[in-house]
C-alpha cells in the first residue's frame, strides 16, 4: 500500500479508463490469471498497480503495458486514424479475482 501514499488519490480514480473484455482478455484471464484495463495515455506501472489495488482491494504482482497504434481509416477521399490505446495487463497475486459484475452493483 506504500505506492498510494505516493500518488494522490484524485489522479489513481483517473488512471483506469475501462476493463478490456474481448477473446484475447478472455484467454489471458483464464490462462494467465491476468486482467486487462484500458489506462490513461501517461499512466506509469506503478500508477497503475496502485490504482487497482486502490479500486478492487487485491494485490498486484505486475503490470505489462501495451501501447497500441490507432488504425488509418478512410470514409470516401478522406482519411483519418483512429485513437491510440495504452492498456495494462495487470498480474494479480495467487488467490486474488477481480470480479466485475460484482463490482458493477
Amino acid at each position: 500500500m506504500n505506492a498510494t501514499v505516493k500518488h494522490s488519490e484524485e489522479r489513481l480514480m483517473k488512471v483506469l479508463l475501462a476493463p478490456v473484455i474481448s477473446e484475447k482478455a478472455t484467454f489471458v484471464a483464464e490462462k494467465n490469471e491476468q486482467v486487462v484495463f484500458r489506462v490513461m495515455p501517461d499512466a506509469t506501472k506503478l500508477e497503475i498497480k496502485a490504482a487497482v489495488e486502490l479500486l478492487f482491494k487485491v494485490q498486484v504482482e505486475s503490470v505489462q503495458v501495451l501501447n497500441r497504434q490507432g488504425k488509418q481509416k478512410r470514409a470516401g477521399r478522406f482519411t483519418g486514424r483512429r485513437n491510440h490505446v495504452r492498456q495494462a495487463y495487470v498480474s494479480l497475486k495467487p488467490g486474488q479475482e477481480i470480479n466485475f459484475t460484482e463490482e458493477a452493483k
